[in-house]
């Protein structure tokens, strides 16, 4: 079985995760093949925009358990390789935000501990109503402390250190109003729904949103001040795209743009 499925819809590329039996859980074989996918995608300058979602019943359970378990054999009890398993799943996901083109995530059924930090971390996100999100890890005892990461940057502290000491899922409207998703849709119209908004963002210039969205995520841990220079100095070099002045100059002569 392909447990990545990559199918490309004009500008778009959509990545399934395929491992349903595992509820799409973030494997040793998940991780690499998304990884690498990543690092295709960040050259393909033919894709706008980026799906990431589930097969199955679930979009993403988090990491796979029984393998995690399996690695507490060796000598050091697992810890070298419980280090190198978060430290490939944090490369991963920093791929994902370091990307060139906007990545959506595509959510339905659950998506847990690190399924919940992979929804945090996608660039935006669409559920299906009644999708439950948790950072549950704390019920077996495993407090979610890498998925903490992404979720703190998408919901406030004090509702974030709730999930993640109560256990507690929330769903679709609770979600959407603690800034975790865009928004949600009855499930029937979520794969739609996505590809929309993954369709209106391919439709801009391509050049204008790759300098948008590297800049958004490097102003935003800088100071205001720091933050208004270094978006003067990302604006400059906007501006000097040949395509960035057909836009303008169509604009101004009310006609499309004719961008190369």
């Amino acid at each position: 079985m392909t447990i990545l499925i990559r199918e490309d819809i004009g500008a778009v590329a959509k990545l399934t995760l395929n491992s349903p039996e595992r509820l799409n859980a973030l494997s040793d074989e998940m991780l690499a093949v998304l990884t690498s996918m990543l690092d295709t995608l960040s050259s393909d300058a033919s894709v706008k925009a980026v799906i990431i979602a589930g097969s199955g019943k679930a979009f993403c359970a988090g990491h796979d358990l029984k393998q995690m378990q399996a690695k507490r054999a060796d000598d050091d009890g697992g810890a070298a390789a419980f280090k190198d398993l978060f430290d490939r799943c944090a490369t991963m996901m920093g791929k994902i935000q370091s990307l060139p083109q906007p990545v959506i995530a595509q959510v339905h059924g659950i998506a847990t501990a690190a399924g919940c930090q992979l929804v945090a971390t996608c660039d935006l996100a669409v559920a299906a109503e009644g999708t439950r999100f948790g950072v549950n890890g704390v019920n077996i005892g495993l407090f979610c402390s890498t998925p903490m990461v992404a979720l703190t940057r998408n919901i406030g502290r004090k509702a974030a250190f709730e999930m993640l000491t109560t256990g507690r899922f929330i769903e679709t409207e609770e979600a959407q109003r603690l800034g975790l998703i865009n928004r949600h849709v009855p499930a029937d119209d979520l794969a739609e729904a996505t590809l929309e908004l993954a369709q209106a963002i391919a439709g801009k210039l391509g050049s204008a949103v790759r300098h948008g969205k590297g800049a958004f995520y490097e102003q935003a841990e800088m100071t205001t001040q720091d933050a208004y220079a270094f978006t003067g100095d990302v604006m400059v070099r906007n501006m000097a795209d040949d395509d960035t002045d057909e836009g303008i100059n169509a604009f101004l002569e009310k006609r499309p743009p004719n961008w190369e």
